[in-house]
């Protein structure tokens, strides 16, 4: 009995209509496969596309960011040079102060030594003690500009590294970027996760926005410091340079005068000794006559006395004998010759008088030649050496 619907030739063998089914099953599968593989592709390539435009636009943000950095850490570096430079220059203004100040008091050490009458508190004393105030005023003040230098130098290093950090790490995440834009999927093997802490571009923006905004601001800081110590610099060495020319006017002052006084006395002191001189020759010239008026009465006794030796026969009232006791007479009783007398030898006491007190006048002037002299060699010679070597140079 046989079987409807069977392929005679067939007997018993596969359901070749099945088979079929199922072929055209697998190749419909096999087709929509093919197509979402197609899909699945396409959609990858579009994603990565994205991706790579993203990356890119990153690479391109980090690296306007980076040039930004760039600049900035250039100009926070020559600022830190410029400020390295003049913190020198204040450093050498400082040290320049030294010296004027060493002489300066030097100098009103060495006018201690004066005597004490001419220990005066003079012009010169007042024009070195402003030095010494003014030069010890400059010093305190650069030594403060110093300090704020270092400060300034400390915030510019301190804005430099924040930017080198900051262009440390955008090097680096433009490196990730790069590499990531040239990733394929075969290069993903070996490769190392690393997980950061994670921030929004705004968050980024503002990191590398805060780090320019600090470097221009210290840079701003600097500028008006370099201003300010400029402007010191000029000032403080003008003002030194004025005192040290006020003392040393002050200085040529006083050692005119000093030679002034020293001359007049001098002067004054030649014609004491002239004066005395001429004293002393009157003074002889009145013991001389005192002698001499003195010796006339004495003659005349004398040979009264001498005549009344003769012999006895030869002692007559001759016209010699009478006109000696007349002259002795005279001499002896006439008032005028008394006060003749007594006039000359007032005269040679007032002389001896007077001879002592041109003694006295020519010791005292000897003496203040002395002390005058003294004084100009500490004015003229001792401070002079110490100040002829300074000299006051711009700083």
């Amino acid at each position: 009995m046989s079987v409807p619907g069977r392929n005679p030739h067939l007997g018993g063998g596969p359901n070749l209509v099945n088979i079929e089914v199922m072929r055209n099953h697998s190749e419909l599968f096999r087709a929509e496969c093919m197509r979402l593989i197609s899909e699945a592709d396409k959609s990858c390539k579009r994603l990565q596309n994205n991706d790579n435009k993203q990356l890119d636009q990153r690479v391109r943000d980090i690296q306007f960011l980076k040039k930004e950095l760039e600049l900035k850490l250039e100009e926070i570096i020559l600022d830190i040079d410029v400020l390295i430079a003049l913190q020198s220059r204040v450093e050498k203004a400082l040290e320049a102060c030294k010296d004027p100040l060493r002489v300066t008091v030097l100098c009103l050490e060495e006018r201690m030594k004066r005597l004490p009458s001419e220990r005066l508190h003079d012009e010169v004393d007042r024009e070195l003690l402003k030095e010494r105030e003014a030069i010890e005023g400059v010093a305190s003040l650069l030594q403060r500009v110093i300090e704020q230098t270092t400060e300034q130098i400390r915030l510019n290093r301190s804005a430099k590294y924040q930017l080198e950090k900051d262009l440390k790490e955008k090097y680096e995440a433009q490196c990730i970027d790069n590499f990531c834009a040239s990733m394929t999927t075969h290069s993903i093997e070996n490769l190392q996760h690393a997980y950061a802490w994670m921030v929004t571009p705004k968050q980024w923006e503002n990191i590398s926005d805060i780090n320019i905004a600090k470097a221009e601001q210290q840079k701003n800081n600097s500028l008006s410091l370099r201003a300010l110590v400029e402007a010191l610099l000029e000032q403080t060495s003008a003002d030194m340079q004025k005192q040290f020319q006020a003392t040393t006017a002050a200085f040529q002052q006083n050692v005119q005068e000093i030679k002034s006084a020293k001359s007049q006395m001098e002067d004054q002191l030649a014609k004491i000794l002239l004066e005395f001189a001429s004293q002393q020759r009157i003074s002889g010239d009145l013991q001389v006559a005192v002698t001499e008026n003195e010796h006339a009465l004495g003659l005349a006794q004398a040979r009264l006395a001498l005549r009344r030796q003769r012999p006895a026969k030869e002692q007559c009232h001759d016209p010699a004998q009478s006109r000696l006791l007349a002259e002795v007479q005279q001499l002896t009783n006439h008032v005028l010759f008394f006060i003749f007398m007594k006039r000359l030898r007032e005269a040679v006491a007032q002389s001896e008088k007077e001879q002592r007190a041109l003694v006295r006048c020519q010791l005292e002037l000897q003496k203040n030649i002395e002390i005058k002299a003294n004084s100009l060699y500490i004015d003229e010679v001792i401070c002079a050496q110490h100040r002829e070597p300074i000299i006051i140079h711009n700083f």
